[in-house]
């Protein structure tokens, strides 16, 4: 599947201009994440840009999200390792514990993404050419600002060997690229 074809597919499942913000957003960053570790960067940007195109049919219920998405990626015939990723994203649909490069890698590759939109939010002229990378990591350790955003899935960064710091910096930089795509 190439990119326009998985932004009709995005287009098609997901209404909300916000989430697709989220999901180009993830993409973009996954695709960093990718170019960092040596990795298929169109394969894990298709992850990124496609892992929540259930999040309005299951109305986001932590117990079926992922799984109907990971249904019609593996009916497209996206690659197993891929599907798989984006199925384990939210790991308390399918009661395991995520264990890969890539898994890891999506997780926290898609959550930072609502750590910097909401710090960037703050910023007196809401841009993204504005945040520092200092100032995602400082917001890291403020468990009450943006607090449905869950720390450990970013903190998987450093399972896959990229430190906090260095994880913020790509995934802010990887943001800005597209600052304009998503309002930012």
């Amino acid at each position: 599947m190439n990119r326009e074809e998985a932004l009709t597919l995005l287009h098609e499942y997901i209404k909300d201009e916000k989430m697709r913000y989220h999901c180009y957003a993830s993409e973009a960053v996954l695709r960093a994440i990718a170019r960092r570790l040596g990795r298929d960067e169109e394969k894990w940007g298709l992850a990124g840009l496609l892992h929540d195109l259930d999040v309005e049919m299951t109305e986001a219920d932590p117990k079926r999200h992922g799984l109907e998405t990971a249904r019609i990626l593996e009916e497209k015939g996206l690659d197993a390792d891929l599907v798989d990723a984006v199925k384990m994203h939210n790991e308390e649909a399918t009661g395991q514990e995520r264990s890969t490069e890539f898994q890891h890698a999506l997780a926290a590759g898609e959550t930072i993404t609502g750590l910097i939109i909401a710090t960037t939010l703050v910023y007196p002229d809401k841009k993204l050419a504005s945040v520092k990378p200092k100032s995602v990591t400082k917001r890291m350790k403020e468990k009450a600002f943006a607090a449905s955003v869950k720390r450990d899935h970013i903190r998987e960064c450093e399972k896959i060997g990229i430190p906090l710091n260095e994880f913020a910096a790509l995934s802010v930089e990887a943001m800005r690229e597209i600052a304009d795509d998503i309002g930012l």
